[in-house]
Formats: structure tokens, C-alpha cells, sequence
């Protein structure tokens, strides 16, 4: 998840008092910090407020805070964040993904055959889709006895339904093999994602404020570009329940750009690669 800084519409002004009732609601309700982002909110919200007939920031303030409904919420962070990301992003991470920690956990899955792996912040949905191509590239023939479906959650809508649908425009960086593999030509320069691969990854909307209640334990989370949105004691928070979701050996993967807050029980393995002993 990335700022969005771009807009044409002319900004209406908002006030101390609004831009704070605004800023605290959002923090407290999905973890992202506005704090230094004031002139990005009043000009990517002017246009929302004016679209819906109010005059001022604050009529829109109060609508949201009293009677906000989900489809409000959705628009207001479609607003507010743009959901960046592409195939192979960070691909040291896969790397050690592939060579250390895949045998790791079929390892020790070996008799129950079910791995669990969680992309918690999944966006517009490469990222799982590529956890699962590795995934069938190390299991090979074996991956039709495996149950290797992982969990793929966004706290939006918006770039969920565009996930599901699976549609791209691929990078020159996509292995030849997986082009033909893993995908369906769409037309033009876009690909569709294979049913093998689209029927591997669940997707659910999930904020990431809310207790961690799934109910099995996860051998993998992946939890890349969310955190830096953060405040120190909200990525703590989130970072202990992650530790807690997660099996003992298990592993917590961040983005480059990231560090997790030193007092947890996590042991370092590799650049961004964290393990849980």
C-alpha cells in the first residue's frame, strides 16, 4: 500500500479541528497514520466531499464519523491509499521463500500435506499469485496432493474484486515457463491467471486493526509495504498479534523498506526474513 499524491481537483480547505477528528478515526480504525499527509487528504477528498453535496469538510467529517456506512469507508481509503504492487516485487524474498523456507515447512507437513501461508496486506492479488507459482514450481508433480491454498486479505474492495478477476498486463520479468503455465492470454497485452493458480489463493477482506482469529496458525505470513504506514505502537500491536498467528518455526516476511520493533521475540534469518522461535 502506497500514498497517492496525485489530483486535479481544486482543494477545499479543512480545519485544524476536522482534519484531526478525520486523521484519529482513520489511525484508530485501519492503522494509518495522516498525520504529516495534510495536504494530500484535503486534495484527495475535496472532490468526494463536493461529489456528494456537502459544502465543507466538516459536514462530511460528521456524516462519516456518525452514519458512515461500508461502501463510505471503502471510498474514503480508495481515496486516501493507492494499492501499488506488481509481479516479483522484491524477488530476494522469494528467492529465500523457494530455497529455505518452502523445504522447511513441507518438511515438517509432510504427513498432513497442508501448508498455511497468509499475504496479509495482498493489494490488487500478485503477490499471492506468485507465492503460488513457486509454490508449484517446488512441489512439481507432487503439488496435486498438497492442499497449498493460502489466505489473501485487503482491507479493500476495490482491489480485491481486481485480484479476484486476476487480469495483468505482465512484466518482462515473468518467466517464459510461468507465461505459459500460470496464465491465459486475455487480449491485447493482458493475461488472466490460471484456474490452477486462482483456485490456490482465498480472497478476504480483512483489517488488519482487528484481532487475528483464523483458525489455523500460519507456517508463512507475508506482511510487505503495510507497515510503513505505520506509528511505532501500531505496528507493535500488529506485529505481536502476527507473532502470535504464527507457528512456532514459523515465518514473518516484511518489505526492505520496513524493520519490525526490537523488543519482539522474532530472530532475524535474512534481509527482511523473520522467524519465530
Amino acid at each position: 500500500m502506497a500514498t497517492n499524491n496525485s489530483s486535479t481537483t481544486p482543494s477545499l480547505v479543512i480545519s485544524d479541528k476536522d482534519f484531526t477528528r478525520l486523521v484519529n478515526f482513520v489511525q484508530s480504525k485501519y492503522g494509518i497514520d495522516l498525520h504529516q499527509k495534510r495536504q494530500l487528504v484535503t486534495s484527495r477528498l475535496s472532490s468526494t466531499v463536493k461529489g456528494l453535496g456537502y459544502s465543507s469538510f466538516t459536514e462530511y467529517v460528521d456524516y462519516l464519523l456518525q452514519k458512515g456506512s461500508g461502501d463510505d469507508i471503502n471510498q474514503l481509503l480508495a481515496k486516501l491509499t493507492t494499492n501499488y504492487t506488481y509481479f516479483m516485487r522484491e524477488v530476494e524474498s522469494f528467492d529465500y521463500f523457494t530455497r529455505v523456507i518452502l523445504p522447511d515447512v513441507v518438511r515438517r507437513h509432510e504427513r498432513d500435506k497442508c501448508l498455511s501461508i497468509w499475504s496479509a496486506a495482498c493489494s490488487s492479488g500478485e503477490e499471492p499469485y506468485n507465492i503460488s507459482m513457486y509454490i508449484m514450481d517446488y512441489l512439481g508433480s507432487m503439488a496435486s496432493a498438497w492442499d497449498t491454498r493460502l489466505l489473501a486479505s485487503d482491507i479493500s474492495l476495490d482491489v480485491l474484486n481486481k485480484a479476484k478477476r486476476g487480469v495483468y498486463e505482465l512484466p518482462d520479468s515473468i518467466p517464459p515457463h510461468w507465461k505459459r503455465d500460470y496464465f491465459k492470454p486475455a487480449g491485447g497485452r493482458m493475461y488472466e491467471v490460471a484456474p490452477k493458480i486462482k483456485n490456490n489463493v482465498i480472497f478476504k477482506q480483512f483489517n488488519l486493526m482487528d484481532p487475528i482469529t483464523f483458525k489455523r496458525k500460519f507456517d508463512v505470513i507475508f506482511c510487505r509495504n503495510v507497515m510503513i504506514y505505520f506509528d511505532q505502537p501500531t505496528k507493535s500491536a500488529l506485529t505481536r498479534r502476527m507473532y502470535d498467528a504464527t507457528v512456532p518455526g514459523g515465518y514473518l516476511i516484511i518489505s526492505k523498506a520496513e524493520n519490525l520493533p526490537p523488543d519482539l521475540p522474532y530472530a532475524r534469518v535474512s534481509t527482511s526474513i523473520f522467524q519465530k522461535r
